[in-house]
């Protein structure tokens, strides 16, 4: 038996679809059919495309991989397969059955049978590894490269790229959420007493100067690298995870702007504030590949609360609400709250463990 990140990243990953299947929780009401109703309905309904079916197997298949990963890795090796397409079909027959509810959902019994199958072809390709010694190839670079008590790091690090998928308003720029979150509590306060307990922030936020902008994308990119420094100890190692991190960010950068704007519009998050806030970042994360763990975690708080500081005093543009609402209405609905959630709320998870890791007494550096 070994201690996994397969567990906290299936419970991760099947919160995420409960959000992505329930989104955006308005509406709950009785419509005056029977919430059985979409166990007899036509198959195929007449709305498919080839789009939802892929979209469907494609968005359970994670959660039975990990699942089954999980099972197999803490000694339970017959079960894995079973046990994870199971939970995989109940998971959609409950999101399915709940939609019925929710007048802007539509519950289907062909999303039920696509879910179960991608959760058991993902939990498959799980013993499938397992039984190539995948799995154990990576246990053992694991226990290389990554100190024993590297899990929560590890978990972190896998959601970095998925976080970034969500387009921000500056590059690698997550966690910006204060400007709206004072906006939502000023609606729900509107007409009570209330209301005047709200902060006014004055002056009213100003745009990033270039200078700024170059700062954010530096700390986005050296973030994610230091959290890794703080499970890593082997120097040369730091340094291909940090160019390695930085090829990654880009890659679903340009990947999001891809799927935002088009593939001719892939690459004009580049602009030269962001090049030079990339170099920037890049240059002082090798340049911090030698210091000890615990020194990375410190100064990976520190990243954390000035990148969060310059994002929330900067206002998001109006370009950029415009691209939220394509996102929102476009065919990414099921990835708008998702994608948004994770790109809000990273970067506070991030701080969340680095102050438990550097107040633990038996961090090593």
């Amino acid at each position: 038996m070994h201690k996994t990140s397969a567990w906290p990243l299936a419970l991760i990953y099947a919160a995420l679809i409960v959000f992505a299947s329930l989104f955006p929780f308005e509406g709950w009401r009785e419509q005056g059919i029977s919430p059985w109703v979409f166990f007899t309905a036509r198959i195929p309904p007449p709305y498919w495309t080839w789009f939802d079916v892929n979209l469907n197997v494609a968005g359970y298949a994670p959660l039975g991989f990990l699942l089954a990963l999980a099972l197999l890795r803490t000694g339970w090796p017959r079960a894995a397969v079973p046990v994870a397409a199971l939970a995989g079909a109940l998971l959609s027959f409950a999101m399915e059955y709940l939609q019925i509810y929710l007048p802007r959902r539509v519950p289907s019994n062909m999303d039920l049978a696509l879910n179960a199958a991608g959760a058991l072809l993902g939990a498959l390709a799980a013993a499938l590894l397992e039984r190539l010694g995948a799995i154990a190839r990576w246990s053992r670079f694991r226990e290389l490269w990554f100190v024993p008590q590297a899990r929560g790091a590890l978990v972190l690090l896998a959601l970095w790229p998925w976080a970034l998928l969500f387009p921000a308003a500056l590059p690698f720029g997550l966690g910006q959420v204060w400007d709206r979150l004072e906006a939502a509590l000023t609606e729900l306060l509107e007409d009570t007493p209330f209301i005047g307990w709200l902060p006014v922030r004055e002056p009213v936020l100003e745009p990033l100067s270039p200078g700024g902008e170059l700062l954010a994308v530096a700390l986005g990119l050296l973030i994610p690298c230091l959290l890794g420094y703080g499970v890593m100890r082997h120097v040369g190692r730091r340094v291909v995870f940090a160019l390695a991190a930085a090829t990654v960010g880009v890659a679903v950068t340009a990947l999001s702007a891809l799927l935002s704007y088009g593939p001719t519009h892939a690459w004009e998050w580049l602009t030269p504030a962001a090049r030079a806030g990339l170099g920037v970042g890049l240059g002082a994360a090798l340049a911090l590949a030698a210091v000890p763990r615990r020194a990375s975690a410190a100064l990976l708080l520190l990243a954390l609360m000035l990148h969060l500081n310059l994002l929330n005093e900067a206002p998001a543009s109006a370009y950029f609400a415009q691209t939220l609402q394509a996102w929102e209405q476009g065919r990414f609905i099921r990835f708008y709250g998702l994608g948004q959630w994770l790109g809000w709320l990273w970067p506070y998870a991030a701080l969340m463990y680095v102050v438990l890791h550097v107040s633990r007494r038996d961090t090593q550096s």
